[in-house]
């Protein structure tokens, strides 16, 4: 990832999302990520010409990214965004966007990882586009609609369908007050007896059939999509629209279930 180079335009579309007027870096942000990454500070200028001049000079000094991608991944380091937390997301897409012609992510950890680089910014919002109107007309849960974005579908709409994969864990979070993830978080909330959280009244055996089928789909989506990735920069998948409004589809399906569940009374 570090030995290519950024083309100018990669790097000026890269500054101006790092000093967005709205959503980029603050100044005294910016400046201190200077000195973390050993870069030179060009001096007063707006934040997009003060970032780009300072990309320019570490790359062609250097004749490489290193220091670029270093600053990008502490600049973006969510627990930066701990007392500002609205601010990390904009921020995020805009950086994606800029890299998805560079063939790169940044994920919702923080990290950069490979993706498949898009060669027009239209081709990336076009899939965006399509996705979401065909899910639209599927009447999918908001929730997972917000991850049809043009920065996650220049991977061959893999990093959507896994951010939507991600949803479901955060929202049974929400609901639960649990910290677990993956199979930890589902055996807890879903499957324990009772659950923390029930799709049904828990009295027949079909009530408790509907219980444990509900806790293996999301389980299921979690092994399938979270596991590979926890270990793997991406997993071997050429997924195509069609396997993601299916896949998208059945994660709609669960939000949706997780949003009608109750708290059982849990017995001392």
């Amino acid at each position: 990832m570090t030995k290519a180079l950024f083309t100018a335009g990669q790097l000026e579309g890269l500054a101006g999302a790092l000093g967005d007027t709205n959503d980029g870096l603050t100044n005294p942000e910016i400046g201190y990520l200077f000195a973390q990454c050993r870069m030179i500070d060009p001096g007063p200028m707006t934040k997009r010409l003060r970032v780009y001049n300072a990309f320019v000079e570490v790359q062609n000094r250097r004749q490489d990214r290193t220091n670029i991608l270093e600053f990008i991944r502490q600049g973006l380091a969510p627990a930066r965004f701990v007392r500002e937390p609205h601010r990390f997301e904009p921020l995020r897409a805009r950086v994606n966007k800029a890299l998805a012609f560079s063939g790169m992510v940044v994920t919702e950890a923080g990290r950069l990882e490979i993706a498949k680089a898009v060669s027009t910014l239209p081709e990336a919002e076009r899939r965006a586009r399509e996705l979401r109107s065909d899910l639209e007309l599927r009447r999918v849960h908001p929730d997972v609609l917000r991850f049809c974005r043009a920065e996650l579908l220049a991977d061959d709409y893999f990093h959507a369908v896994l951010e939507a994969a991600k949803s479901l864990a955060a929202k049974i979070r929400d609901k639960t007050g649990l910290t677990d993830d993956g199979s930890t978080l589902v055996d807890r909330a879903l499957a324990s007896k009772p659950p923390m959280l029930a799709i049904s009244p828990l009295v027949t055996q079909t009530d408790l059939s509907r219980q444990s089928c509900f806790a293996s789909l999301v389980r299921g989506v979690f092994s399938l999509f979270r596991n590979p990735t926890a270990h793997e920069p991406r997993i071997d998948w050429p997924m195509s629209r069609e396997d993601a409004e299916d896949i998208l589809t059945l994660i709609s399906m669960l939000h949706r279930q997780l949003d009608a569940t109750y708290m059982p009374v849990r017995t001392p």
